[in-house]
């Protein structure tokens, strides 16, 4: 019954909510006025999701942080929150440079989840920014990737102003965010520019796609996920592969790769977690330090979806793991 039921989860009708649409078909048959109220109250469970995800873990210390503007792209503000540790006067603190997910099509740096992870680093002794950036809907990935190197400029040349040790910075992502960061780290240690990996100590990448071809693969049964990588880079897999290739990190590793530390659930029905399995197989071709861990039973964004043991441990092992990178800390 249990396999039974796991199957059903990880199944494309469900996955995409399907049957939440089956059920709104047949209630605009049988009361159209009972289906819209269907409609309304599931729109509101799943904005009050979003708006209520966080860690398992709460630290209960106080934190404060400001926000900046780094970029202006046309009309558009990008801005940037920093994040400090409560009560902790240091002259210079450690840098977690943190990057949401939502496809690069969706998400802002101040949601919930985000903010939950920005405390929880901050409890740990770590300042961290958290960036906004430009979407794939009018943008290109291209774009989207000037952004995120902007941003980390940024930081570094008011490092002094900020209180930020700009030689002991490690790049985080959780899914889009994560692809980013790791893009980032990949492709410059690749091409040896020495001015934008200086100061990188490593990246944590949280269920991020090492291959972009891997979005349209069968355990990729997520029709956001689809359409989002396709929206961002203007076209499918066999339409342009080389642009595919060309934006997946995986194809810029090499042994110059800083340390990283690779999470996946095991369950993931958005981004497949073959995707981080492949990137770990190369890392390891290339004698690139890295530690992987495996949420056995978790899906995308298990970490502020579930609440278990595996998740906290998970946790703090990366946080231990970021330490362990800026061990001057």
């Amino acid at each position: 019954m249990e396999k039974f039921k796991l199957k059903i989860k990880q199944s494309y009708f469900y996955v995409n909510n399907l049957h939440l649409f089956v059920i709104f078909i047949s209630l605009v048959f049988v009361d159209f006025t009972l289906a819209m109220y269907y409609s309304i109250v599931s729109l509101i469970i799943y904005i009050g999701k979003v708006f209520t995800s966080k860690l398992p873990i709460h630290p209960s210390k106080s934190f404060s942080y400001k926000t900046y503007t780094y970029k202006k792209a046309g009309k558009v503000e990008l801005k940037m929150d920093i994040w400090y540790p409560g009560k902790d006067f240091r002259n210079e603190y450690p840098l977690v440079f943190f990057c949401h997910g939502g496809g690069w099509i969706s998400g802002f740096r101040n949601q919930p989840n985000n903010v939950s992870w920005c405390k929880y680093l901050a409890s740990k002794g770590f300042c961290v920014a958290s960036i906004d950036y430009r979407y794939g809907f009018k943008n290109s990935m291209k774009d989207i990737l000037a952004d995120y190197s902007d941003a980390l400029s940024y930081v570094k040349k008011n490092s002094k102003s900020f209180k930020i040790d700009k030689e002991n910075i490690v790049l985080m992502g959780l899914s889009a965010g994560g692809h980013l960061s790791l893009l980032y780290s990949t492709y410059n240690s690749y091409v040896e520019n020495e001015e934008k990996m200086y100061g990188i100590k490593g990246a944590v990448v949280y269920y991020a796609p090492s291959d972009l071809n891997d979005m349209f693969i069968s355990e990729s049964k997520s029709i956001f996920a689809k359409f989002s990588t396709k929206r961002t880079l203007k076209a499918i897999p066999s339409e342009k592969k080389e642009i595919y290739d060309y934006y997946s990190p995986i194809s810029w590793v090499s042994q110059r790769m800083v340390p990283c530390l690779v999470v996946h659930g095991k369950l993931d029905t958005v981004v497949p977690f073959n995707s981080s399995r492949k990137l770990v197989k190369e890392l390891n071709k290339y004698n690139v330090s890295y530690t992987f861990l495996v949420h056995k039973k978790g899906g995308h964004s298990f970490d502020t979806h579930s609440k278990d043991l595996t998740t906290v441990n998970i946790l703090e092992k990366t946080a231990r793991y970021i330490k362990k990178l800026t061990y001057k800390y």
